[in-house]
């Protein structure tokens, strides 16, 4: 055996190591832990370096962050670096579209928040699997043993989906308006598509020799539930999370996953007030129960939270808090049942660095409530 397959294999043999010891931090009571370190290739090498130090003294085993095509090698060098600190990595992949396909450009002005990108509609599965089959390749070659794979993000919104019309009429669809409605149809098309491009990373998946048992996940969800005019006005439109799964689904979508993927960004209001504490805990349960199954079920599939979380304008060093830090013991609470009652398998954090508002390490130290967010979860 050459020195470099030795090599490899014990990298791999020593991560798997890593998470057998460990097993008890990633994976208590049956639920992925981890936090989102937000483009980790904004930092210096250095820096990245020195939070994946910290992220590991304290006890952080899954981070995740999502990947472009032309940062394919310095995203693999920063995964294979974050494997060495006992670190696996939840990745994001996006895909490839057709040549010539239409591009929204980005329009600051007029819709902050609306990105530039080519229509979902327009995804190329062929392109787009020969994308992914190199992506696994290079994490074979690497021995990276990934913690998820996630295909896009939030594409039942406009911010991030351009099949969506700009502006839109200030509304969330529901699911006869993907089969009947013009801009439905038009946003059904693109999630056609999608799943195509996702039954191509499927492939590349199972083909994988370390990475076939990586649990695969759909794009993440904007946690948007009530359907039709926006509670406050809006230029944009949405569709609702029950709406996208239950479309998903009747095209294929639980052959294709292993588990559905949302995200929640509660209400930061009242904090330690019993009525604002209530609101969020039915907010949540209005979320998950409709669309997340318990493990095993045999309809449907569990979810991971990949992101969730709370900002804090708070600027000072050391940061306050307070109040941050109860909002964050009372979710935990909330998502405890959840866990307990197996709907939710993954709980990620939003974030621990490259975000500000929403960082918990913050003045070179881990905040009080980045400690609540990795403590044992409280569940009944």
């Amino acid at each position: 055996m050459s020195v470099t397959k030795q090599c490899r294999l014990l990298t791999v043999l020593g991560f798997l190591l890593v998470l057998s010891l460990f097993g008890g931090a990633v994976y208590a009571q049956n639920v992925i832990r981890g936090v989102n370190f937000v483009h980790p290739l904004q930092f210096g090498i250095a820096d990245q370096n020195a939070a994946l130090v910290n992220l590991k003294t304290a006890g952080i085993h899954v981070i995740r962050f999502g990947m472009y095509e032309q940062d394919l090698d310095k995203s693999i060098d920063f995964i294979r670096r974050a494997n060495a600190q006992g670190i696996a990595t939840v990745l994001i992949l996006h895909g490839k579209y057709a040549p010539n396909a239409p591009i929204r450009p980005y329009r600051p002005r007029e819709f902050p928040g609306i990105w530039a990108g080519s229509p979902f509609s327009s995804l190329s599965p062929e392109l787009s699997g020969q994308y992914f089959q190199t992506v696994m390749d290079k994490l074979d070659a690497d021995g990276i043993v990934l913690a998820g794979i996630e295909f896009e993000n939030e594409i039942n919104m406009a911010g991030n989906n351009p099949d969506f019309s700009l502006p839109g009429e200030g509304r969330v669809l529901g699911l006869n308006d993907l089969y009947h409605d013009p801009e439905g149809q038009q946003v059904a098309k693109g999630y056609l598509q999608y799943l195509k491009a996702l039954a191509a990373l499927k492939k590349a998946r199972d083909r994988s020799k370390l990475n076939r048992k990586t649990s695969l996940l759909p794009t993440s969800l904007v946690d948007i539930v009530q359907e039709g005019p926006w509670p406050t006005p809006k230029k944009y439109d949405g569709v609702s999370v029950g709406a996208t799964i239950a479309f998903f689904r009747a095209n294929g979508l639980d052959k294709l996953v292993d588990a559905y993927n949302l995200h929640t960004y509660p209400w930061g209001d009242g904090p330690g007030n019993k009525v604002s504490a209530i609101h969020r805990l039915r907010s949540l349960q209005g979320l998950v129960m409709p669309v997340c199954s318990p493990v095993g079920s045999p309809n449907g599939k569990p979810c991971w939270i990949t992101e969730w979380g709370f900002s804090n304008a708070n600027k000072g060093c050391p940061s306050d808090e307070h109040s941050r830090n109860l909002l964050v013991q009372e979710m935990m609470g909330d998502f405890g049942q959840l866990i307990h009652e197996r709907r939710l398998t993954a709980l990620i954090y939003y974030s621990w660095i490259g975000d500000p508002p929403f960082d918990v390490y913050r003045c070179g130290a881990l905040t009080e409530s980045g400690r609540v967010v990795i403590e044992p979860i409280p569940t009944h």
